[in-house]
């Protein structure tokens, strides 16, 4: 829609919406069936999964229309990755480099790294920049390394 910001090099596939007032970074992948509603922010290089729903109004009636300033956001950060059928609650922010595993429901903030699933969605791994779950070291096969800020921050990469 007229509004909307989608940046370089997007892959939108088949059935996809993109509402005034979305943001989509540069390289994002959307695949069929998915509306990226007013107040969903995607960052650059992020993926959504088939069928991935977004909300923007925690308390939706047919009899009233929400003004535009009252949409609650939600921000999609660098690198993360939404698998198919997903349902992101609006007011929450999906990590860099997050994972969100297929039909998972994220009802609460998604740390950097989280590999999430189940309905409510809960951390079950953590996950490398490149995918790869990692171990208790939290080293990846690929040479990258982590370390744990907090359960709620998440991961940061070491030097």
């Amino acid at each position: 829609m007229t509004g909307a910001r989608v940046g370089r090099d997007c892959n939108l596939c088949g059935q996809t919406f993109i509402e005034e007032g979305a943001v989509v970074g540069d390289g994002v992948v959307v695949k069929n069936g998915v509306q990226v509603w007013d107040g969903v922010s995607l960052a650059n290089q992020v993926f959504v999964g088939p069928n991935a729903t977004f909300t923007n109004d925690l308390r939706p009636r047919a009899a009233r229309s929400l003004p535009r300033e009252e949409f609650v956001p939600t921000r999609v950060e660098e690198g993360a990755t939404l698998g198919a059928n997903v349902t992101i609650v609006c007011g929450h922010v999906i990590g860099r480099h997050a994972f969100v595993a297929a039909g998972a429901v994220v009802t609460q903030n998604v740390p950097p790294h989280a590999l999430v699933a189940g309905n409510p969605a809960r951390r079950m791994a953590w996950v490398c920049e490149c995918g790869q779950s990692l171990g208790d070291d939290l080293a990846c096969p690929c040479g990258r390394s982590y370390r744990l800020v907090t359960e709620e921050d998440g991961l940061a990469p070491i030097p």
